[in-house]
């Protein structure tokens, strides 16, 4: 049985968001995630993690584009690993529309961010899915 959409969107932001502290590679923050078995870690977490830590660059220039008030660098780890998965999902997930993708953003925002940070994410990602560069596949 493969594991809900939300529990692998989940792990990867947990996971994505670990790396933006650690100098380790993805694949030794994946094996200790493994070992300590506290989030789901499966085939389809790996991959996601592995593409957005991938197109972290192309990812941050398209955050760049649409975050009129902070520049990538300033953007709180957090928010900048939510902005990272939604993005990746929209652009490189054929099975998440654009809309899906910013829902399941603001939701892990509410859950793991702070007040201001929800609004911050969701201005950035509804930027962006009313631009040209958005896919329109919803």
């Amino acid at each position: 049985m493969s594991a809900k959409r939300r529990d692998v969107r989940e792990s990867g932001f947990i996971l994505t968001f670990e790396k933006l502290f650690r100098d380790d590679t993805i694949d030794e923050i994946i094996e200790v995630a493994e070992e300590y078995g506290d989030i789901l870690v499966d085939d389809e977490v790996v991959a996601l993690v592995k593409g957005i830590c991938d197109k972290a660059d192309d990812l941050d220039a398209v955050i760049s584009r649409f975050s009129n008030k902070r520049a990538v660098e300033r953007i709180p780890k957090i928010n900048l690993a939510i902005l990272r998965l939604a993005i990746y999902e929209a652009l490189h997930d054929d099975k998440v529309p654009v809309n899906v993708a910013i829902s399941e953003a603001v939701a892990l925002a509410e859950k793991y961010a702070q007040e201001p940070d929800i609004a911050f994410i969701n201005g950035v990602l509804g930027s962006y899915s009313r631009s040209d560069e958005a896919p329109k596949n919803e």
